[in-house]
């Protein structure tokens, strides 16, 4: 059976989850992508072709002069759109592009979720070439501040701000729309609450929650994303609320990591990634239920039903921690990858910079120096072993 993959840049998602998991199946892989000499080299068996993989029409063009499909795919939050266009046209399971193109345009999200009376937030979208300056003027009144300026189809809280007043909403798009021309933004309501997650997989008929994480995010104004605790399963009353809020936005096919606050009881989504969690959550999650997590996901888009019962485990405790420089520079110290076992805890570090390169500072996951994950049997043991092995290593940038 054929799979095409549609891909940017490589990610561990996709090259240490994705493609051992359609080796294992057995399939044979074309990696679509705009980056192709990025993508060979980490799997010699792996077919690479360069294609414009953000016009749907480019990708349509380029699997009909191919091989046949039997599946696309792609686990981008950028390209799930033209993922679900592609296969609607062979005939393929996928995804609703309706569905896709809700959760990556976030005015369009909010404007849905309102008309849908599933949940209202309040929002307002800065096109392309508007003046915030005038905006900020002409709407002073109706904004509530402190409100989030972020961009309408960004990632990875880059560019996710938390702003106070008219005069600094107006530099702070402006800002945004100096590192990012042309795009458009929104503004809304900052919602109040402890930051969580629900991991989704469907197969259109049968969805399982698989549990998800609780978020700590640096202080105010932006948004880090800096540790996540697992949370095996969330109070029943929140999950119903957030799951139909994704079926008011028609979301219900493979994976969906879908982020989302709770205060005094309500649950109100942030952003819905129609994808598996990046930043190797989504590696700890397979290990951590004891689940062919990647396989499923991939048969899925085969047009295979799900299992009632995955057989996932639930008596394991996990966390996601990640190390982020402070400051601007060039990494001079570094910790090399490591695989401990302590205490009955089994902890995975792994480097996302080599010694020697110069990063900015984003304020967004690309500052993050590492990732490090662990999973036992209790949480204070996990927290405990963690914090040490954090203690004891040495990041050094130097300007």
């Amino acid at each position: 059976m054929r799979l095409y993959l549609l891909a940017l840049n490589p990610t561990d998602s996709v090259t240490e989850g994705f493609l051992p998991a359609a080796a294992r199946l057995g399939l044979d892989v074309s990696v679509l992508t705009d980056q192709p000499e990025a993508h060979r080299g980490h799997r010699p068996d792996v077919e690479v072709l360069a294609c414009d993989v953000r016009d749907f029409r480019a990708v349509i063009s380029r699997i009909s002069t191919h091989h046949a499909p039997d599946g696309i795919f792609t686990n981008s939050d950028h390209l799930q759109t033209q993922a679900a266009l592609a296969a609607d046209y062979f005939g393929l399971p996928g995804k609703s592009w309706q569905a896709s193109l809700r959760a990556k345009d976030k005015a369009q999200m909010r404007r849905h979720l309102t008309a849908t009376g599933a949940d209202t937030v309040w929002s307002l979208e800065i096109g392309s070439g508007c003046d915030p300056v005038a905006l900020a003027a002409e709407r002073g009144a109706d904004i509530p501040y402190p409100c989030v300026v972020k961009p309408r189809e960004g990632v990875a809280s880059e560019d996710v701000v938390l702003v106070t007043g008219p005069e600094e909403l107006a530099v702070r798009c402006e800002e945004i729309q100096s590192r990012r021309p042309g795009a458009a933004l929104v503004v809304e309501e900052y919602l109040t609450g402890e930051l969580y997650t629900v991991e989704t997989l469907g197969d259109g008929r049968t969805r399982h929650v698989l549990g998800g994480f609780h978020t700590r995010v640096s202080p105010p104004p932006y948004f880090v994303e800096q540790d996540m605790t697992f949370v095996a399963a969330h109070p029943d009353a929140v999950t119903r609320q957030v799951l139909a809020q994704l079926d008011a936005l028609g979301v219900g096919f493979g994976a969906c990591h879908t982020e989302f606050v709770v205060y005094e009881g309500r649950a109100r989504i942030i952003e819905v990634n129609y994808r598996a969690a990046g930043d190797q959550c989504d590696l700890l999650l397979a290990q951590l239920l004891g689940i062919p997590l990647f396989e499923h996901i991939l048969r899925t888009h085969l047009g295979e039903p799900l299992p009632r019962d995955l057989g996932a485990r639930t008596d394991q405790a996990a966390r996601v921690a990640y190390p982020c420089a402070e400051r601007a520079g060039t990494l001079t110290a570094a910790p090399a990858a490591a695989d401990l076992l302590q205490d009955g805890v089994r902890l995975t570090y792994r480097p996302l910079r080599e010694v020697g390169e110069r990063h900015d500072l984003h304020r967004t996951n690309r500052d993050y120096l590492g990732v490090v994950r662990a999973m036992g049997p209790g949480q204070e043991a996990v927290d405990r072993v963690i914090a040490a092995f954090l203690a004891a290593q040495r990041w050094e940038i130097t300007p």
